[in-house]
């Protein structure tokens, strides 16, 4: 159990949906430990499973001192009449932030290591958080979400840092 790196755009479990979880065994059990170690670093907001290079669905957060973690999370509600478009950055493309548009509620349904449901929302950052961490273990990064003239410029710059 550690914190473990962050993999970075280019390496394909980005791009995998990840799998759901089925059991709860010692496995996930390190899993969902390695995130909250992985996630409780200053400026970090979330770090979904597939950027430590394990494909199962569970993230965990890191928003104005609560830490916590989900298995399965489902997007379950986000909010179509109120949005911000604040720039989004991402562990998995580094040191590169653009304006992304999310909704500024949103809702997240899943479960804890003990089966329990766990109900997680937010408004502002922590709705952010949870849809930039449901995106990634649906296999998408914040950049597919850009206009294409901001998705140009970061496509650009990635090319440009390797």
């Amino acid at each position: 159990m550690a914190m473990r790196d962050i993999r970075v755009v280019g390496d394909p479990v980005l791009r995998t949906p990840c799998e759901e979880i089925t059991t709860i065994d010692d496995r996930v059990r390190s899993l969902v430990t390695d995130l909250l170690e992985t996630v409780d670093t200053e400026g970090r907001a979330g770090v979904a499973a597939n950027q430590i290079g394990v494909s199962l669905r569970a993230f965990s957060w890191n928003i104005d001192d609560d830490i916590g973690y989900v298995l399965n999370p489902r997007l379950v509600e986000v909010s179509t009449d109120e949005y911000q478009d604040d720039e989004e950055g991402c562990l998995s493309v580094p040191g590169l932030w653009f304006p992304t548009r999310r909704g500024w509620y949103a809702k997240v349904v899943g479960t804890d290591l003990d089966g329990r449901e766990v109900v997680v929302e937010g408004e502002g950052l922590m709705a952010r958080a949870l849809q930039h961490e449901c995106d990634h273990l649906d296999g998408k990064l914040y950049l597919d979400r850009l206009e294409r003239a901001e998705r140009k410029k970061a496509m650009r710059a990635i090319r440009e840092q390797l």
